[in-house]
């Protein structure tokens, strides 16, 4: 007899990318061209690479963590276990930030999607339409959750494909910079660092389906696979990002084409395609939009699991499983109630606010590294371990740190308000420090769902 508690083991190493990958949404590049391209001085693919290095630190430092700490709960286990209960619920909180928002944020992009299409329409159904879609095919199970979605990837990859294609054909024909074998997109006179640097923090929150990725390291057919998935998941996302931003820049040295630049992935693909290929790329964007959603709701609901299980959160809400889809039905239903927010007509504080809860994320992961391995483990005494376990996770956690400082005051003040509310919660959870939180059951480990009893 099977047990009904835990995850079902289903994914393997591309079905996890393929979720990652549709977390991070890679047509995205093309809706923030216009703002990052301004905040750079029109150099977006420098900030993306700016944005990988940081990235690929930090993805090594997953890699590492997720072998030791082989259970959903992301950045929230690994802070827990290796520095202290207190700081680790802390840092799940700020976390659940950029994992909360970002299904709205697709429920957001959505309606005005189809608000463009259909003008007449009450905006609000076309909200309440899409939560109801995805949070109904999460409830099902990730086995139809991640079919889906690599359907839906692969669409988008097919059309990022078609954009180069067009876009080479008109560089060649003179648009632009006039040729692909040009550096301008990556350096010229006008290029500061501190606005690379700018660039690097608001495409930051583009990579953070590779931290997803964990949330479904106990949904994986081997847990072994998991590193490989991380880093496979920053380097094609990294991939496509840079690529993309690059013919995008030597097509558009500047924004004086634009005439919205807030979002310009519309006029790009009329601009490289015509009218036709503009229609087919929206339909790119809305694919890639449903993906991101149906991967960002089902990595909330895990996170929640976690803590629920852990007693972070009250167990018998967030750490059920539903008995016959095998998924935590609670967390996915109540992740699309708060999606249903996006019916709200403006969220551009919220897209900012999702880079504090990351960059904590990412930080902590870091710093988890040291905390286990040198501090816990000894395991300083020869060069190799010195490089592997403190200087590459201190360089992640500095670079991050460098990122932090660029975030928008906005996003810092919103996310402070954030971190508090999870503090005064925190202090009623522990009875303002009269019970200890490691006196709560934080036992991760669970029957694997693949063994019968």
């Amino acid at each position: 007899m099977s047990d009904n508690s835990t995850l079902k083991r289903s994914l393997g190493l591309w079905a996890i990318v393929g979720l990652g990958l549709g977390y991070m949404t890679p047509t995205v590049v093309f809706d923030t061209f216009g703002i990052v391209s301004e905040a750079t001085n029109g150099v977006v693919p420098l900030a993306y690479l700016a944005a990988l290095v940081v990235m690929l630190f930090t993805a090594i430092s997953y890699g590492k963590m997720v072998q030791v700490f082989p259970s959903a709960g992301s950045a929230y286990t690994y802070t827990r276990e290796t520095i202290s209960p207190h700081l680790g619920f802390l840092v799940g909180w700020a976390s659940l930030l950029d994992y909360l928002l970002l299904p709205m944020i697709n429920a957001l992009i959505i309606r005005l999607y189809m608000e463009s299409l259909f003008p007449n329409v009450p905006s609000w159904i076309w909200v309440v339409v899409y939560v109801v879609i995805i949070t109904a095919i999460n409830l099902w199970g990730m086995r139809k959750t991640s079919n889906l979605n690599a359907l839906l990837v692969i669409f988008e990859v097919v059309l990022i494909g078609s954009f180069l294609v067009l876009a080479f054909i008109q560089l060649s024909n003179g648009m632009g910079q006039g040729t692909i074998l040009t550096t301008e997109p990556l350096f010229h006179s006008n290029v500061h660092l501190s606005a690379v640097l700018t660039g690097a923090t608001v495409v930051c929150f583009s990579f953070i389906g590779f931290d997803a990725v964990t949330m479904y390291s106990e949904e994986a057919v081997d847990q072994k696979i998991m590193p490989k998935a991380i880093m496979l998941t920053v380097l094609i996302g990294g991939a496509i990002f840079f690529l993309c931003s690059y013919f995008t820049q030597a097509l558009f040295p500047d924004v004086s084409n634009f005439k919205v630049t807030d979002d310009t992935l519309p006029e790009i693909g009329l601009y490289v395609g015509g009218t036709t290929f503009k229609l087919i790329f929206l339909s790119g964007a809305f694919a890639a939009t449903v993906a991101s959603g149906l991967a960002s709701h089902a990595s909330v609901s895990r996170l929640l699991y976690v803590m629920g299980r852990n007693g972070a959160l009250p167990k018998k809400l967030f750490g059920h499983i539903h008995p016959r889809f095998r998924t935590p039905s609670f967390n996915v239903v109540l992740v699309g109630a708060v999606s249903l927010l996006a019916i709200a007509p403006s969220l551009e504080l919220i897209s900012a606010v999702i880079n504090f809860g990351a960059l904590i994320a990412f930080t902590f992961v870091n710093l988890s590294v040291i905390a286990h391995f040198v501090v816990r483990q000894k395991r300083y005494k020869t060069p190799k371990d010195i490089f592997s376990y403190f200087i590459m996770p201190l360089i992640g956690a500095g670079l991050t740190g460098i990122l932090w400082s660029h975030l928008h005051a906005d996003a810092l003040i919103a996310g402070l308000v954030w971190v508090s509310i999870g503090l005064i919660y925190m202090l009623f959870l522990t009875k303002f420090s009269r019970t200890k939180l490691t006196d709560i059951d934080f036992n991760e480990t669970e029957a694997d769902p693949s063994v019968s009893k």
